[in-house]
């Protein structure tokens, strides 16, 4: 039999040996401190939007806390060239989009190589939308079409850069639909759709999220996505029209090369969680956003496909393959 004292003192071993692993437990659970979510363009736009909508639903979701941060510059060309220079300890993240970063490498030198990013999770799209003033002649795309086929060049898209998701998208309207369009490049959403509501262009070739903030000004034709936009009920999209096209500006979350796979499915893992949370799924689809679910097992043969798909129009882009 044990004495008083000696069952004391196991009693004690015991406790301390559990504090000991709940304290290593929580210590390994992630997260267990807010995260540095680097957005690389400025604020306002939809790469921001969506990761407020995120951060407010962190916390909740996932267990941690987003602090958001921006580094601009060079269409996200800047903050993507510093990324593996980070810490990988998962407690940096950045936002990543595609068609941007697999376009630049080929355009140009920009700092980075699209191989030596690591996206871990793409969560949404923002689909490609066809535009008109409210007061425009064309009422379908049909319409449009007509009329592009009749007139070869003379209709113009308005769209956000050069060898952007918009910019993909007037190229592939063109294959498909055996037209021929001039497309107009703009620095950004907002400047596409003063030119179009100024009348300078035919159309705008932006983004669906567009109908939220102009929708009493303009006509919304046809929009890239699989099925209707809850946002926009009464918008058909292209395949309804008979034109195979969906797409737009996928985003997701990267993180520093020198994070380890543990880290890397984890930081996917706590995307995947706020992309399932009720609230956040509202304001994304409310906003005219499209979720996706293409976790770190996936990402690699999403990137190589978009890859293919965008080489394939390289040099309609003005790029060499």
């Amino acid at each position: 039999m044990f004495s008083k004292k000696a069952l004391q003192v196991v009693a004690v071993s015991i406790t301390a040996t559990a504090l000991l692993i709940s304290s290593a437990y929580a210590e390994d659970k992630y997260p267990s401190k807010p995260i540095s979510y680097i957005i690389p363009f400025s604020a306002g736009g939809e790469s921001d939007i969506s990761a407020r909508f995120q951060q407010a639903s962190s916390e909740k979701a996932a267990g941690g806390s987003f602090v958001i941060q921006y580094l601009d510059g060079a269409g996200g060309a800047t903050a993507w060239a510093q990324l593996n220079g980070m810490a990988g300890d998962g407690y940096t993240i950045m936002g990543i989009n595609i068609p941007h970063t697999i376009l630049q490498p080929m355009a140009k030198d920009v700092g980075y190589k699209t191989k030596d990013l690591v996206p871990v999770n793409y969560f949404h799209y923002t689909p490609d939308a066809i535009f008109v003033p409210k007061d425009s002649e064309f009422k379908t795309l049909q319409d449009l079409i007509d009329h592009a086929k009749k007139n070869p060049g003379a209709v113009t898209f308005a769209g956000s850069g050069s060898q952007s998701s918009n910019n993909v998208a007037q190229v592939r309207l063109d294959q498909l639909a055996g037209i021929t369009t001039t497309y107009i490049p703009f620095k950004g959403t907002g400047p596409s759709m003063t030119a179009l509501l100024g009348k300078q262009t035919t159309a705008g070739f932006v983004y669906a999220t567009s109908g939220n903030d102009f929708g009493d000004q303009v006509r919304m034709l046809a929009v890239a996505a699989e099925t209707r936009l809850p946002a926009f009920p009464d918008v058909p999209t292209f395949k309804e029209l008979g034109i195979d096209m969906v797409g737009g500006a996928y985003r997701g979350v990267a993180v520093p090369a020198s994070a380890s796979e543990e880290i890397r499915q984890q930081v996917s893992d706590v995307v995947t969680k706020i992309n399932n949370a009720p609230d956040f799924r509202k304001k994304m689809e409310d906003g005219g956003f499209v979720l996706t679910d293409i976790p770190y097992s996936k990402v690699n043969a999403f990137v190589d496909e978009k890859t293919k798909e965008y080489t394939a129009i390289a040099d309609k882009l003005g790029l060499k393959k």
